[in-house]
């Protein structure tokens, strides 16, 4: 066989493991998909220190980034206040990217992106290192917003960065968050401040700019999706004035629809060839976008739907099973709708236990994870009717959203990283309800 037949069969090979590798990790925020959903997660419902906690490690200084998990590797960034630095300043910073051992929690290597005092204030539960670490497998990308954008290899070797990009003016010093996104050999970076917006479209292997496309919007702390119509890849990103879609290849705009809230925070999900993207702070919004629309849609056939009560403020929506789940606002009480008419299987529902909401949602095994601030995660059925399966805590603040990989479930909190996984059977269902 020559060398010409082996690089095609080599090609098919990895075209034939993609979907694979996809599935079995985490490398984004939300998931494989976007939607936080695990393809093939069966993690445990029930835990309780040491119930099933395999392992739980410190995490220096401070941070609500989400951690991200490929293979035998886990990544979280953090920034950590410099030794002796007690001031009445902003402290100085080192921003940090973190990879432990998948199954042992062992710290196998950490990288100072930046080290830097941060020039503008930040919300009192929102730490410096906001924005989650993504990787494809090949490399790991640490976003810290006006710090720099910085790529290293798995083993923690510096590829390439970029700090040219300037500094946010996010309103009212509530501090940034937006996490950038890969597709294909392209990285998306959100750039939504109170100065000149922009998203960025950056090849990944060199960190070099694709497009770049001027944004007339103030501050956004979503995270941009990527969405196929038929054959023709978009970029959705949340917006206050406008919802939009950009053509990857060049950055222009497609599309867009008027109806957000203040401040949007929630990132868009997808299904079946429609994106559904949300706000609900000082009011409530969300709405179903069809693809093929052009131009300002709004009012327009192109939108399916429109939810007008009980939507979600800084967790981002989950699409699962053909549902989708939401927080109401900030709260812990709970919506799931029909993605497909917008019809509510239950609106609004108190979830016992759940307090003030930043993680969002995520699904895997039939089963749907809820995380409040207290700590408390409140599993639910995959299904049209709410049904509780377990209460668990981790007994300190969580703001990242949990992230679940095969039968394990990694929690970042306040202090420490959590993985969770089946040490003891797991009781069915109907004995957990009681």
């Amino acid at each position: 066989m020559n060398l010409s037949k082996i690089a095609v069969l080599i090609l098919l090979w990895m075209a034939w493991l993609s979907p694979f590798a996809l599935a079995n990790n985490w490398g984004h925020w939300r998931g494989p998909h976007g939607n936080g959903a695990a393809d093939a997660g069966t993690p445990p419902t029930q835990w309780n220190t040491p119930k099933n906690i395999k392992w739980k490690v410190e995490i220096p200084g401070s941070g609500s980034s989400s951690p991200v998990i490929w293979d035998e590797q886990v990544f979280v960034t953090t920034a950590v206040p410099l030794a002796g630095d007690g001031g009445t300043d902003l402290p100085e910073l080192e921003f940090k990217l973190l990879c432990f051992a998948r199954q042992s929690g062992k710290l196998l290597w950490q990288q100072t992106a930046a080290v830097a005092q941060p020039h503008q204030e930040t919300h009192a539960t929102n730490g410096f290192a906001s924005a989650s670490p993504c990787t494809d497998g090949t490399h790991v990308f640490a976003f810290f917003g006006s710090r720099g954008l910085f790529c290293y290899t798995m083993t923690g070797r510096l590829q390439w960065q970029r700090v040219d990009l300037g500094k946010m003016d996010i309103r009212h010093s509530f501090g940034e968050g937006s996490s950038p996104t890969i597709e294909g050999n392209t990285l998306l970076v959100p750039w939504d401040h109170e100065g000149p917006s922009a998203i960025y479209a950056l090849n990944k292997l060199t960190g070099k700019t694709i497009w770049k496309t001027d944004r007339d919007e103030p501050t956004c702390w979503a995270t941009p999706l990527v969405v196929d119509n038929a054959g023709n890849k978009q970029v959705v990103m949340n917006g206050e004035k406008f919802v939009r879609a950009y053509d990857l290849k060049t950055g222009k705009e497609l599309w867009r629809c008027g109806g957000q809230t203040e401040r949007p925070v929630a990132s868009p999900v997808f299904h079946n060839g429609i994106v559904f993207v949300g706000s609900g702070f000082r009011g409530s919004f969300l709405g179903a976008f069809r693809l093929s629309g052009r131009g300002n849609i709004q009012d327009t056939a192109e939108v399916a739907w429109v939810i007008d009560r009980d939507t979600p403020d800084i967790a981002s929506p989950l699409l699962s099973s053909g549902r989708i789940y939401f927080h109401k606002g900030k709260s812990g009480q709970l919506s799931c709708v029909d993605a497909s008419t917008g019809k509510p299987h239950y609106m609004a529902s108190r979830i016992p236990g759940l307090e003030t909401i930043y993680a969002s949602p995520v699904a895997a095994g039939g089963h749907v994870y809820l995380t409040s601030r207290n700590g408390t995660t409140v599993v639910i059925k995959d299904a049209d009717q709410l049904s509780i399966v377990a209460t668990n805590s981790v007994h300190e603040t969580v703001d990242a959203t949990p992230a679940p990989v095969g039968n394990e479930l990694f929690i970042r909190g306040e202090k420490h990283l959590f993985c969770i996984t089946h040490s003891d059977p797991e009781p069915d269902d109907t004995r957990a309800d009681d």
